[in-house]
């Protein structure tokens, strides 16, 4: 996205029209940084109130919340993956509005996603770390697990997810306007201000996302369901490539989806460069050097084998370090965020001359919360986890430190690159709390059982922390009044933390999490992995830990966004080469002219096109996997080479149908 570009605020007839009438589209300023003298004038202006916060707002937000959490909890324990929920609530919610002939719906819209999208977060939390307990259970029968735990662990994580993120809002959405790309909050904005189409600009801006929509969504559907064409090309399959593989190890890989482009577009191309260099590292030069120099049981393993037990280790290490500089870097905003709640309980308070669309809660009523759901958290480690006192505080300290310090990390990661190494952090942490533990005499069984559920708080808490800054962003670029989002988020945590507590219960029992035909929960798996050797004795690969983190330093040292290098170096390489791909795209498409003004037009009609192929993405993504779980079966006929060919086919058409449609935009 181009920072150079200069803009004047929002005419205030222009502001006037969007009270009244609906919604003109976003400002041009929207995506880039601001000048000097210049302000963002949201879509709903601030001087005037909007309906938010409505009966019909509320309930359909729970309602759809019940149903992600259900089916988000289902499908990431069936294959591994959660599924991002904002983007198909936003859907649903516009669709609702619309049919329902609703006027003035956006701010009911953003309520309705901000609500329904705790489902998302409150499972990722839950069901990457609480089905390990399940998992050790069949070796280990004296360790129990129940619903209150399971309940209680994601609803007092997800409190303190929101908790802590509050008083880091205004620092990423407000004073670094511009200066993240923010991709799935962009794809979600996107999509609720085109369930608002008023004038023509507007009209034809929802006409090319919903075409762009349908063209993601249906290309991701065919992939997945039907396999017409490769998902993921890779040269392992073919003869060369597999020959390449078993003899060095080097693989080439990349996920042709349709989403995964868009997102790499939004990205940008600088952060795509460097996410996918910390792949390039791991995949092409680690992988190989292992496989050829490690030892004979590492140089029989496959190079996804050696990612999965070693070389992805030093992504962990290094994520874990890029969070602790990220702390010691924003220390100054923590310290200043503190300083606001001392002054607001000395009387000194500023928040009620705040115009509504800066209003937070305020930080005394933050403050005391946070206090209170502390000592909830106390009460549960002691009561109802350790059962012994000195212990559960010591187990208290460690979440509430690291929840609080993560808070940051795990925002600042939403804000680069959309995805929250929520997964990464939380094994970092059952490390270090698992050796904390074992050096106070807490080991065993019962060791694994508090590791677990506090790894369930802290995972719950990182992840809504990285989830609601998307929130609250798309509420800054639409002009929704922060503190009705922070307050409603508290009831859509409790809802979605009761439904995955239950719905984690009964997949027990149906499926299990072990054995013939069982769900295969590969995070949780990865987290009983962990966790086993720490509290049981075994080897723990300190080693490849330190290594990620000293490699942190080094980029840190150099300049290079350690985080999102480290992120890269986590994150399998199919996944990654599609962001550098989509990040190219967006560097080409903004700088073919000399006219600045026409390298933004194509710049702005790229990012609403590439919003539509991940929105698309998401929503047919989920049609996808409820048509699989529901018994469809479609044999394939077309071989894996031709399957190959066609994918590379799809995959250059898909692109130039962005590049083609992006270079159509004329300067206004």
């Amino acid at each position: 996205m181009s920072k150079n570009s200069k803009s004047t605020p929002m005419p205030e007839n222009v502001a006037e029209a969007t009270a009244d009438n609906g919604v003109a589209g976003l400002p041009e300023n929207a995506f880039r940084e601001l000048a000097a003298d210049e302000e963002y004038t949201p879509v709903m202006h601030p001087a005037h109130d909007h309906p938010e916060v409505t009966g019909y707002s509320v309930t359909m937000g729970l309602v759809l919340a019940v149903i992600f959490s259900a089916a988000a909890a289902y499908l990431g324990l069936k294959v591994g993956q959660v599924f991002e929920a904002a983007i198909p609530i936003a859907i649903i919610a516009i669709g609702l509005s619309g049919a329902l002939k609703k006027k003035n719906a956006l701010g009911q819209n953003v309520i309705i996603q901000s609500i329904g999208a705790c489902s998302g977060v409150i499972v990722a939390g839950a069901i990457f770390t609480l089905p390990a307990l399940y998992i050790l259970q069949a070796k280990y029968p004296e360790i129990t697990v129940n619903f209150i735990e399971i309940f209680l662990s994601s609803l007092l994580g997800g409190i303190l997810g929101i908790l802590f993120f509050i008083p880091f809002r205004k620092y990423f959405v407000k004073d670094m306007h511009g200066k993240y790309p923010f991709p799935e909050a962009t794809a979600t904005t996107q999509v609720l201000i085109s369930g608002e189409a008023k004038g023509s600009d507007t009209g034809s801006q929802a006409k090319i996302l919903v075409i762009a929509s349908l063209i993601g969504g249906i290309y991701d559907y065919i992939v997945a369901t039907f396999g017409w064409w490769a998902e993921n090309v890779t040269s392992t399959a073919s003869q060369w490539g597999a020959s390449l593989a078993a003899k060095t190890k080097l693989v080439f890989s990349i996920n042709t989806g349709a989403a995964l482009l868009g997102l790499g577009y939004i990205i940008g191309l600088k952060y795509a460069f460097v996410i996918f260099a910390g792949s390039a590292l791991v995949w092409w030069i680690i992988i190989p050097l292992l496989g050829t120099y490690g030892s004979a049981e590492i140089a029989a393993m496959s190079p996804q084998s050696i990612f999965s037990d070693y070389a992805r280790m030093i992504g962990i290490g290094g994520i874990a370090m890029a969070g602790v500089i990220g702390i010691i870097k924003s220390w100054g905003i923590i310290q200043q965020a503190a300083g606001l709640a001392v002054r607001e309980f000395k009387g000194k308070a500023t928040d009620a001359k705040e115009i509504r669309w800066q209003t937070d809660l305020s930080m005394k009523t933050i403050a005391c919360f946070i206090a209170l759901a502390l000592a909830v958290v106390l009460v549960f480690f002691w009561i109802g986890v350790i059962h012994t006192f000195w212990q559960a505080l010591i187990a208290w300290i460690v979440v509430t430190l690291i929840a609080f310090l993560f808070t940051t990390v795990a925002a600042n990661a939403i804000a680069i690159v959309g995805s929250n190494p929520v997964s990464g952090m939380t094994l970092m942490t059952l490390i270090i709390a698992s050796a904390i533990f074992v050096s106070i005499g807490l080991s065993g069984t019962s060791g694994i059982v508090a590791a677990m559920v506090i790894g369930g708080v802290v995972c719950t808490a990182l992840s809504m922390a990285g989830g609601f800054v998307t929130d609250l962003k798309i509420g800054y670029w639409l002009g929704s009044t922060p503190k009705k989002q922070e307050t409603w988020k508290f009831l859509g945590t409790l809802v979605s933390a009761a439904t995955v507590g239950g719905v984690i219960l009964v997949l027990n029992k149906v499926y299990g999490f072990t054995g013939d035909n069982a769900l295969v929960a590969p995070q949780a798996n990865a987290m009983a992995k962990v966790i086993e050797p720490m509290m049981m004795g075994g080897d723990t690969p300190w080693i490849l830990y330190m290594t990620g983190a000293i490699l942190a330093v080094l980029l840190n040292w150099l300049g290079v966004p350690a985080l999102a290098f480290c992120l890269g170096m986590f994150i399998p390489l199919q996944l990654n080469t599609p962001i550098l791909v989509g990040g190219a795209i967006a560097y080409f498409v903004a700088s073919r002219s000399k006219d600045e003004a026409v390298n933004n037009a194509r710049r702005d009609r790229g990012t609403l096109i590439s919003s539509g192929l991940i929105a698309g993405g998401a929503l047919f993504g989920v049609f996808a996997a409820l048509t699989r779980f529901a018994g469809f079966e479609y044999e394939n006929p077309i071989s894996e080479e031709t399957t190959q060919m066609l994918g590379c086919i799809m995959y250059v058409l898909l692109i130039a149908y962005l590049i083609w449609n992006s270079m159509k935009a004329k300067k206004a």
